[in-house]
């Protein structure tokens, strides 16, 4: 693959993503009030679908473009102790299950990121935030997969799965963007 390929491929997942910015536009107006109103975000993922959960909750907590009050937001991936404790005693499969199980509650958004939708820790805590009642979004690859078929919604993007991971970071702006531009004014100073 050339440089020039995978540049045409990272095009083509994008073109799939801007297909769905109203998708992205809707889960950034329900993210801004379930936050307003308390409720927290948790992401989980793999690799680099794992960095992205993080980017995507340290946005939140942080600030993305603009000054804010803080968003409860946690990236299961990045609780070491807690994912090496689990994997030990439960399996990997169960790292993020017990984890969501503990701190989600219901009525908060559970984003899950894989680029090919059927890893199993994945799957796992797709199911034990159905039944805490919090809801699932999840960000994946091509369509059909798994975790799609679990999630309450989900942003499925065409490609390879370098460009689909790509396009995740891309998409994870997106989102905020679109949960910023929802925060009442007094929530938005510029920076």
């Amino acid at each position: 693959m050339t440089v020039e390929s995978h540049l045409a491929g990272l095009a083509e997942t994008l073109d799939g993503l801007r297909a769905q910015a109203s998708r992205v536009h809707h889960w950034g107006t329900l993210l801004a009030r379930l936050l307003l109103n308390g409720g927290r975000l948790l992401a989980a993922g793999n690799g680099g679908s794992a960095a992205e959960a993080q980017h995507l909750t340290a946005e939140l907590v942080g600030r993305y473009r603009h000054d804010r009050a803080p968003f409860s937001a946690l990236a299961l991936c990045s609780e070491t102790s807690s994912l090496t404790a689990i994997a030990n005693d439960y399996g990997y499969d169960q790292v993020f299950a017990r984890q969501v199980v503990a701190h989600a509650r219901a009525g908060d958004i559970v984003v899950l990121l894989s680029t090919s939708g059927s890893s199993q820790n994945l799957l796992e805590a797709a199911h034990a935030a159905k039944k805490v009642g919090a809801t699932v979004w999840a960000l994946t690859g091509p369509l059909p997969n798994p975790l799609a078929s679990l999630a309450d919604d989900t942003l499925a993007l065409p490609g390879e799965p370098c460009n689909v991971q790509e396009a995740q970071l891309v998409a994870v702006h997106a989102l905020c963007e679109a949960f910023e531009a929802a925060l009442p004014s007094a929530f938005r100073r510029a920076s």
